[in-house]
């Protein structure tokens, strides 16, 4: 519960008994690995904090090309966030890497406790600003403006910890390239450090 408590307060100095309140709302959960969390086309009730693991949240394609727009290891928040807003079915899936051990929390409740809570409510705005308006938009002109190396880069130093949990496909995935790009990137840059 320290993290958890630890990463709320990361985004807004919420007060001891608004922070009980929210985790009165907390339900432990076993992702088991290789499992859905959210399937593309769910409308999603949940939030979750993730404790230990690992998540993809994906796009799929309808020729089948699975696009992985962002990770979520330990210690974020997950949600089809979009969907959860307007109510609507999921524009993608999230999918356990690993077995991942979550605290999950009805959004509606926790809709709820915003509107009655105003520590909560800045919490889940600051939140909201720092991982789905400014972090988004940096990404967007990585994709846009920055080579694939660079793009690459980037990647590791957002996610230090998960290029050895990751296959090589995930990676590029996430990054837009072919594994084959992207096998030839790692062997440039092993190349320039040696």
């Amino acid at each position: 519960m320290e993290r958890f408590r630890e990463a709320v307060r990361s985004y807004y100095p919420v007060r001891e008994e608004s922070l009980k309140a929210f985790e009165a709302m907390l339900r432990p959960r076993l992702v088991p690995r290789h499992t859905f969390y959210l399937h593309q086309g769910d409308i999603p009730q949940t939030i979750a904090f993730i404790e230990k693991g690992l998540f993809s949240y994906f796009y799929t394609a309808e020729n089948g090309d699975a696009v992985i727009k962002k990770f979520f290891p330990e210690h974020y928040f997950l949600s089809s966030t979009a969907a959860l807003l307007t109510e609507s079915p999921s524009l993608f899936s999230i999918y356990a890497l690993e077995d991942t051990q979550v605290l999950e929390y009805n959004a509606q409740s926790f809709r709820q406790l915003m509107n009655e809570d105003t520590d909560i409510a800045h919490f889940q705005i600051r939140y909201l600003e720092k991982n789905w308006v400014i972090d988004k938009e940096e990404r967007e002109l990585t994709l846009k403006y920055k080579s694939a190396r660079e793009h690459y880069l980037e990647f590791i130093r957002q996610y230090p910890s998960l290029q050895d949990r990751l296959k090589q496909h995930e990676i590029a995935s996430y990054l837009g390239i072919t594994p084959t790009q992207l096998s030839r990137i790692k062997k440039s840059l092993k190349s320039q450090h040696m």
